[in-house]
């Protein structure tokens, strides 16, 4: 079944039909959106699904144009050509690439700075380009929607941090609330004379008056920001943590503060490459981290969240229409993937339906996880035969995909890897396992090799695949098999129905009906 007619099924059941071929939001398969900060200057294109949107091209260059602002009130002049020169370059990669055009925003140092006007006219004199300037609670509400493409349900309190300005956003059913803005960005902080104390009493004393307006925040705490995601990769290090994917990376407070200790005892340099952080990220660590400690302190929130996703997500969050905003990310990502690079686009539907009497009892958060595994069974066929297991999970854990935990992701690669091969002993991913309590990886097991059998019945879309039931206080596993799939109900396929009740630790029986 091609793409198009995986869209005109009428219901998906709880998923509803994909969108992503849908005329409006396929206008948003090639968005080019340019971040000029204070302290880079960004451009990402994003294609695909729309709704989780992969990254094209994504292109940075560190210019420091907030550098020095607080003391001359102007832009930075290396940073600037520097700026220029991005600008210049990214223009030309959008005509080359055929983009509708580029959405540039400008932020702190740029908003903030004497020679800011003249910036964006020499940038549209030079490029073309009409840099939009917004203000620190339209940065905050941008950053707060980018959150929001990447876990629609998302509650709690968003923190961007620049380099010039730190935003506050509080978010809630799926709606931006309070925004504020600050001067707490690294290189304002640098700025500050007086040394670490006197820096750190007026991050205390700004950090107040921000929680007096924006009341208690006990909820998640979403991070968002260059700065932040170096500080994860430095928590990571600390803990030895397995799985390198900053989207949806989790700290506690207590994490955090000990991270901060460990940062201050150790050798910075020997910090930064051990941790893949940059030069100009790490300088930027120390600010960041007096700016953490006091944001954690003050709003004591229950758990700490990395977002990848911010301004420039946001920026696409705000064209879409909200049915499609409504959809799941990651169902609509693996619907996606599937209408691609799947042998028999639309399968993987008849797939779940055939596996979920299975997991009668899970409930939603698993669900969906059952169903995005089922579309994605069969993506990765092109990977040689000895090597399909591997990719599948390396694939799934590490990619682009909005609302997954990183549970969640080792979940499905599990599932997708069981799904290849009947045990997974002995592979360079084992120490990943352990993200996943030991009912989920033999959850995983069990609907990984309810895949791989399933996938020996594989008929066309319309065509009964037959069906299971499942007794689980009687151990009894039963195939019921239309006598036209008779045939496919080989010895492989029975071998691999044995592999599946064997998990269950159940026994088989089979049923063929006319």
């Amino acid at each position: 079944m091609d793409q198009t007619a995986a869209t005109d099924i009428p219901d998906w059941g709880p998923f509803g039909k994909p969108l992503f071929d849908e005329p409006g939001t396929r206008a948003l398969s090639r968005v080019g959106v340019v971040d000029v900060g204070s302290n880079s200057v960004r451009m990402v294109i994003f294609d695909g699904a729309a709704r989780s949107p992969a990254y094209f091209y994504n292109e940075k260059v560190m210019c420091e144009l907030g550098a020095g602002l607080s003391e001359t009130g102007r832009l930075n002049p290396r940073g600037r050509e520097r700026a220029l020169a991005a600008l210049r370059r990214f223009q030309n990669l959008a005509v080359d690439l055929e983009l509708p055009g580029l959405h540039v925003v400008a932020t702190a140092a740029v908003r903030e700075a004497k020679d800011g006007p003249d910036f964006c006219d020499q940038v549209k004199a030079e490029t073309g380009l009409h840099v939009e300037v917004i203000d620190g609670e339209e940065e905050a509400r941008l950053s707060a929607q980018g959150v929001l493409l990447g876990w629609p349900g998302a509650y709690g309190l968003i923190c961007d941090i620049g380099g010039s300005s730190m935003e506050l956003a509080e978010i809630g059913d799926g709606q931006v609330g309070r925004r504020l803005t600050s001067a707490l960005g690294p290189l304002k902080l640098r700025d500050i004379k007086g040394g670490r104390r006197a820096r750190k009493a007026h991050i205390k004393s700004t950090m107040e008056q921000l929680r007096d307006q924006m009341g208690p925040q006990r909820d998640r705490l979403f991070l968002v920001g260059g700065s932040w995601r170096a500080f994860a990769r430095l928590d990571m290090l600390r803990r030895g943590y397995p799985l390198n994917v900053l989207h949806e990376y989790r700290m506690t407070t207590k994490q955090v503060r000990e991270t901060i200790k460990f940062i201050e005892k150790n050798d910075h340099e020997k910090l930064r490459s051990q941790a893949g952080v940059s030069s100009s990220r790490m300088s930027l660590i120390p600010y960041a981290m007096d700016v953490l400690a006091r944001l954690i302190r003050t709003f004591k929130p229950k758990d700490i969240a990395i977002s990848s996703y911010g301004i420039r997500e946001g920026l696409l969050y705000e064209q879409m229409s909200q049915e499609l905003r409504d959809r799941d990310p990651l169902i609509e990502a693996s619907l996606f993937s599937e209408s691609k690079d799947a042998r028999l686009p639309g399968f993987g539907r008849n797939l779940y339906d055939f596996v979920m009497p299975l997991f009668k009892s899970a409930p939603p958060s698993s669900v969906r996880l059952i169903k995005a595994a089922c579309l994605l069974h069969d993506v990765s066929w092109r990977a040689h035969p000895d090597y399909r297991a591997e990719v599948c999970f390396d694939n799934v854990t590490r990619a682009n995909l909005g609302g997954l935990k990183h549970s969640e992701r080792v979940f499905i690669g599990l599932a997708l890897q069981h799904r290849y091969r009947n045990k997974r002993e002995g592979n360079r991913f084992a120490p990943l396992y352990d993200l996943l309590d030991e009912k989920g990886q033999k959850d995983a097991e069990i609907l990984g090799k309810a895949m791989r059998f399933g996938a020996m019945l594989w008929m066309h879309n319309d065509a009964n695949m037959g069906r299971l039931k499942f007794y689980p206080k009687k151990r009894e596993l039963e195939l019921y098999l239309p006598e036209a799939a008779a045939p496919l109900f080989s010895e492989v396929a029975e071998a691999r129905l044995n592999s599946l009740a064997n998990a269950l630790k159940s026994d088989t029986r089979v049923i063929i009906k006319g």
